[in-house]
């Protein structure tokens, strides 16, 4: 599912136009964006969280060379499945 399937689904589910559904994802995504940039986590219950982990600066090998590099340390955002969309799943 990409994108484009998720707002027509949204659409037909809510009973809205594509446009307004669009609206809403993208705001939605926006404020998703907005606290996890802040560090805050984001929790949707039963669906999931997102949160914002550090990872540290490592060394790392180029698969091509052999040679050694340095890989910088950044944020990842983190995923956990929440109990309702696992048991919906398996």
């Amino acid at each position: 599912m990409n994108k484009t399937d998720l707002i027509n689904g949204m659409a037909e589910n809510a009973g809205i136009t594509k446009a307004a559904a669009k609206k809403a994802l993208d705001s939605l995504l926006v404020d998703i964006e907005g606290s996890l940039q802040k560090g805050n986590r984001v929790s949707l219950v039963g669906f999931g969280s997102w949160s914002v982990s550090k990872r540290a600066a490592r060394d790392g090998r180029n698969p091509q060379t052999g040679k050694t590099i340095k890989i910088q340390a950044k944020n990842v955002v983190k995923f956990k499945a929440g109990s309702d969309l696992s048991s919906a799943v398996n």
